[in-house]
């Protein structure tokens, strides 16, 4: 394919090249790698793909990789390489290998090899753990790393970038581009993608004038609305005049469970609308999932009610409308959801927000506020992670083997390596071949060989278990849940489903259900007429405010209070923003408040750094440890994004400013932090991850599944065993490292208290909780078990708050 057929055909799609295109276009004519970041919908596949066409060989065998983060994404990939082939007469072929693919299918690629292979991470992965991986790839020219800024970032961009140093070794004249939108680091990103040592990247920037609009539905007062979090249903009529008004709309959620509940009103709300509003999330059946996709893609459904399933780029066409329910928490998770609609060249992206209480008012006009000012969140690297490498090693020794002293360099060419010492590296040789120090005595853990120099893996069923077991995706153990018939319907949680008794009803897959039996980890179910019932929870539901985001809400507060309320959240918001004030205050930039209040319970101290849930939850412990040193005490917990909550029963328990400017000190940060948070046992937990990647702990054949209490015993069993024995084992190292970084977000946190250090400390004594203090009280109270119902509490204490504004 010439440039100039590119240009013809191009010419008789009716589209006009945007200049990033053409811009990439010429990057890959000179041979060039890079990144081409641009919003969603503005035409970066075909800114690569055309690009690689006009130069493409005439020769048999496999030309290009297309790794993408979702299988859900390649069928829609592969119709979009696809449609320039045919019309311009190349007679190429363009095949799946993902985990949804036949057994079949795969065994006919390698005897036929295509000419382009779209697949993922994992699935590249075990291609390269095949003997025949060397001739498959040995004439491959151009790679795309699609969607990048999902991968990095993640262990599942670490097992891409070791697949891509491999690819780069077999083909080193390849070229390799990666896709990206919503990022805020796009120079890092495009480095990462290319490697320690590889070229430097041509960064091609998109269109940034693509017209984003974030708006809200709003009640009409705020006399009726939550002052604290709920499900956000009193919106519901709102939703379902705009979803009637739209041809066709995604309806996004936060959470899986948000979801179910969610599509369950919508159709109880409209029962003829019950054929027409489907579920998608990442829980349910492919097959469940597809029929999603299928029915926006030719018009038969009205909507969809998904969750981050639906974030990246599956081709439905025009999607007229797009909602999110609650807050957004994040702007690169906004401006992704916009993107969905007017998923066009030029067209216009919107999404719609509804709060589900009050203050995600403020959360809604910070995140477009940011959004317009470009204050995308960073991807973080990572760094080095030995359970990844050791899977690697068992993947690389189960091809044509390997010699350490040549696999360390283009180790170290993947740039989360480039760093890699010696002495760990070295230790990964001896996990792998012998277990390492405490497991030597262990035959099923001596997985590689080491003969005449060559590392290699010579048990079958070492091999077999290996590559059923490829990947970095760890998630709680899932009981299947199938119809009498045998019909997946996807997956819930295993401390779900125990709780279920045979007969009780509940909610999934958009369905009203009935339990049979649960038996080895398959959940039988049955249909019930009615719709009441439990809804499946899922771990992972309280996602935190970004650090972008979080940063602006502090902005954002700061204008409210000098009194000034732009848009028309922050406006309805007014009431709740002068009861504020005047029982408390409002803190702007660099200000803490400090809530006290009394009542029957004890002393509450209110915290407000507004840093996110997961770093007010390490706040909250580091605090009460600290302050239980200097004088023993007891304290209840309880934290939001906004702030945190701590309780004593000691009524006269009231630190002064100097005291309570000690909680801020940066000493002992990380010892504090892991002592206060019981790290060892969240350690310990982290460590279930690390050993199913590593291979220390096998999960299971298909369809016999270990059960969570198997795996968490095997991997528990093992921690306790290297804490004893191999105190100084890398593998521990790495659990508490991935606890504070992940699970704690250290570094966010040590940022939060050194601002802190620097802030103005507002210390109030209100009468009763404020609007502030009320959510995280709520929190609390429906964790608590008593005569009062939490919502009965709340209601009273809402209607003192109404009074406090008249």
């Amino acid at each position: 394919m010439s440039p100039e057929r590119r240009e013809a055909w191009v010419e008789s799609q009716g589209w006009r090249p945007l200049p990033f295109q053409r811009e990439a276009w010429a990057a890959i004519a000179e041979g060039r790698s890079g990144l081409v970041h641009s919003s969603t919908g503005t035409g970066k596949t075909l800114a690569v793909w055309l690009g690689f066409l006009a130069r493409a060989p005439q020769r048999p065998g496999l030309k290009a990789v297309w790794l993408t983060p979702l299988r859900s994404l390649a069928f829609d990939t592969q119709k979009a390489l696809e449609q320039p082939l045919s019309a311009m007469g190349l007679d190429w072929t363009v095949a799946l290998r993902t985990g949804d693919s036949s057994a079949y299918a795969k065994r006919e690629q390698l005897k036929d090899v295509p000419d382009v292979l779209i697949t993922t991470p994992e699935s590249l992965s075990l291609l390269l753990s095949l003997r025949a991986s060397a001739r498959l790839f040995e004439g491959l020219e151009f790679i795309v790393a699609d969607e990048w800024h999902e991968l990095m970032g993640s262990k599942r961009g670490v097992l891409a970038e070791l697949a891509l140093a491999r690819l780069r070794r077999l083909c080193p004249g390849a070229q390799t581009w990666g896709l990206s939108a919503t990022l805020g680091n796009t120079e890092q990103a495009a480095r990462v993608l290319m490697g320690a040592g590889g070229p430097d990247p041509t960064l091609v920037r998109g269109t940034t004038d693509k017209q984003i609009v974030i708006d809200s539905l709003l009640p009409e007062t705020m006399r009726e609305f939550p002052w604290a979090g709920h499900m956000g249903l009193k919106m519901l009529p709102r939703l379902m005049d705009e979803l009637d008004a739209a041809e066709s709309s995604l309806v996004f959620t936060n959470t899986r469970a948000q979801a179910e509940i969610w599509r369950q009103a919508i159709c109880a709300q409209n029962p003829p609308w019950a054929d027409r509003v489907a579920l998608h999330h990442g829980s349910l059946d492919q097959e469940v999932r597809k029929l999603a996709e299928d029915g926006l893609k030719n018009g038969a459904l009205k909507a969809v009610v998904c969750t981050s399933s639906l974030d990246l780029g599956v081709d439905f066409g025009p999607v007229d409308r797009v909602f999110q329910i609650g807050s957004p928490k994040g702007v690169a998770r906004i401006l992704q959801r916009a993107g969905r609609s007017g998923h066009r060249p030029g067209a216009p992206s919107r999404v719609t927000c509804l709060p589900t209480h009050a203050w995600e008012l403020l959360d809604i006009a910070a995140v477009r506020r940011a959004a317009e000012a470009g204050r995308i969140e960073d991807r973080a690297e990572v760094t080095a992670p030995l359970d990844v490498l050791a899977q690697h090693l068992v993947t690389m020794a189960l091809a044509d083997g390997f010699r350490p002293e040549e696999l360390l360099p283009e180790v170290r060419s993947a740039w989360s390596y480039r760093s890699l010492t010696e002495r760990d590296w070295e230790w990964c040789l001896d996990f792998v071949s012998r277990g390492g120090e405490s497991l030597r005595a262990y035959p099923e853990f001596r997985k590689v060989i080491v003969r005449d120099g060559i590392w290699r893996v010579e048990d079958k069923r070492i091999a077999q278990r290996h590559r059923m077991n490829i990947g970095v995706i760890v998630s709680e153990p899932a009981v299947s849940v199938r119809m009498g018939n045998g019909a997946s319907l996807g997956t819930v949680e295993e401390n779900f489903a125990a709780k279920l008794k045979p007969g009780q009803k509940f909610m999934f897959a958009g369905r009203a259900l009935h339990m049979v039996r649960l038996k080895e980890m398959t959940l039988t179910v049955r249909p019930a007429k009615t719709a009441v019932g439990a809804t499946p929870h899922w771990a992972g539901g309280r996602m935190p405010l970004s650090t972008e985001l979080a940063a602006t809400a502090r902005e954002t507060l700061e204008e409210v209070r000098q009194g000034e309320l732009r848009g028309p959240e922050l406006t309805l918001a007014a009431p709740i923003f002068r009861v504020q004030a005047k029982l408390s205050a409002i803190p702007g930039e660099g200000q803490l408040l400090v809530e006290r209040i009394e009542t029957k319970e004890g002393a509450h101290h209110f915290f407000f750094p507004i840093e996110g849930r997961l770093v007010h939850e390490g706040l909250a412990a580091l605090f009460a440890l600290r302050l239980a040193r200097a004088s023993p005490m007891t304290f209840s917990l309880s934290a939001n994004d906004y702030g945190f909550e701590l309780l004593t029963p000691q009524a006269d328990f009231a630190p002064d400013e100097s005291e309570l400017r000690s909680l801020f000190s940066a000493d002992r940060l990380a010892e504090d932090i892991l002592e206060s948070l019981n790290a060892a046992e969240m350690a310990k937990r982290q460590f279930r991850e690390i050993a199913r990647v590593a291979g220390l702990v096998f999960q299971g054949y298909p369809g016999q599944a270990k059960s969570a209490r198997n795996v968490q015993a095997s991997s528990g069993l093992l921690f306790d065993v290297f804490r004893k024995y191999d105190p100084g084992n890398p593998l521990l190292r790495q659990a508490d490292e991935e606890v504070l970084s992940q699970r704690l977000e250290e570094s966010r946190l040590a940022a939060c208290l050194a601002r802190l250090r620097a802030s103005e400390l507002l210390l109030t004594r209100p009468a009763r909780p404020t609007p502030m203090s009320l959510p995280i009280l709520a929190d609390r109270l429906r964790q608590t078990v008593s005569t009062e119902t939490p919502e009965d509490v709340l209601v009273r204490m809402m209607a003192a708050l109404d009074e406090a504004d008249t």
